[in-house]
């Protein structure tokens, strides 16, 4: 139980929301606080729109009483995972659960004012689909292909968004819907999504996310690792040794980006074959037994094996989830991947790892960027703030 000195209506929520409470008994015997000051709290949260009480629970002598429940159709969230190349948005209640979802293509190279103004129509046309209005709106996550400060919503400059550092999206969201506005890295998001999906209980994970460029993603706890600047799990460029031949798009020589990456072997695979676009293409081309496409995602997958050998190692995740476009590769890319971190990593690292793809294959970058923002939205701080703010106005 949080150590909180006078458990406020916020502190209350998290106790209901996490299952510690299911009645107001429950809320008196945690917190210790009187009857009617929980009845209190209690109807503001019911007030605010946070709870219900329905169904009963089983007597211990008296009437029976109420059973308190998170009232997860009382709002909306947004949820957009942007990549290089294409974009999933989606429309989830409180609980997380999927309402509406499309996806599309799209280019993050155009800038952000093309990228945004596709997720705000796809926005707008998944609400009206599924009987919601902007006005339910509670608060928007979303993903993007670039190091975020988190603090003030800005992406670090990248070769694969160019331009978008300059742009202020927070303002720009906010200016169509209501509720915090939460941004964070791609491979951050898809980590958080993989691990919400996994239970409260699960271990740490790493994933990494190969498709235009590369990137790594690890929350423990149900935190994300970001970093002093947003930069924790840039793993695209760090230096493959031997390989100065490949130039990155970062203007440096050798970074695990150009020589693993979906482009990077879409360039070389388009050699063979002209109609290879993307790092889709060469996944599909290995799965169906093109040689170069087999050869070229197997030398990747050794390449990404050797550096995540090294961060398995430092940060000795539970699981490590090979994402991305080029993960449809399969056992071609996976199974390289898993060899060489067992190879090169000493067994206590590596007791008990799961190496493999995600359980939520491209979803787990909205499920991520909804969780972020539910858990913003039922923070005790942000509740307390609302319900004071409704109080005020009443007064």
């Amino acid at each position: 139980m949080p150590n909180v000195s006078a458990p406020s209506a916020g502190h209350l929520l998290r106790f209901i929301r996490s299952g510690a409470a299911r009645t107001r008994r429950d809320l008196m015997e945690l917190t210790g606080l009187a009857r009617s000051t929980v009845a209190q709290r209690v109807d503001q949260l019911v007030s605010a729109g946070y709870v219900r009480e329905g169904g009963v629970d089983a007597s211990t002598g008296g009437r029976r009483p109420s059973l308190l429940e998170i009232n997860e159709g009382s709002a909306v969230v947004l949820a957009a995972d942007l990549g290089a190349t294409h974009g999933r948005v989606a429309v989830t209640d409180l609980a997380g659960r999927a309402l509406g979802e499309t996806t599309g293509r799209m280019l993050s190279s155009e800038g952000p004012e093309k990228a945004l103004a596709w997720v705000t129509a796809r926005f707008r046309d998944l609400l009206a689909d599924c009987g919601r209005s902007v006005a339910e709106v509670c608060g928007v996550g979303v993903g993007l292909p670039s190091p975020v400060d988190v603090r003030t919503g800005r992406t670090v400059q990248t070769p694969i968004a160019p331009g978008w550092e300059r742009y202020d999206i927070p303002a720009a969201i906010a200016a169509e819907f209501p509720g915090p506005v939460m941004l964070d890295n791609d491979a951050n998001v898809m980590a958080l999504g993989e691990y919400t999906a996994a239970g409260p209980d699960a271990p740490p994970v790493l994933l990494v996310k190969v498709a235009t460029g590369i990137g790594a993603g690890i929350v423990e706890d149900g935190r994300v690792l970001r970093g002093v600047g947003g930069a924790a799990g840039e793993i695209g460029h760090v230096r493959v040794p031997g390989r100065d031949d490949a130039v990155c798009s970062c203007g440096r020589h050798g970074c695990l980006a150009a020589v693993a990456s979906g482009a990077a072997l879409a360039r070389e695979l388009a050699a063979y074959d002209p109609s290879v676009r993307d790092s889709s293409d060469v996944a599909r081309l290995a799965l169906a037994g093109h040689p170069e496409a087999v050869r070229l995602t197997r030398e990747a997958g050794r390449a990404l094996g050797e550096v995540l050998a090294v961060v398995v190692s430092v940060v000795n995740p539970g699981s490590l989830i090979i994402s991305g476009s080029l993960a449809g590769a399969g056992e071609h890319l996976v199974g390289e991947i898993r060899e060489t971190v067992f190879r090169g990593v000493q067994y206590r690292s590596t007791r008990g790892l799961q190496i493999g793809e995600g359980h939520l294959g491209s979803r787990a970058g909205v499920v991520g960027a909804a969780s972020m923002v539910i858990d913003r939205v039922f923070s005790p701080e942000v509740v307390d703030a609302r319900i004071a703010a409704a109080e005020s106005l009443r007064a």
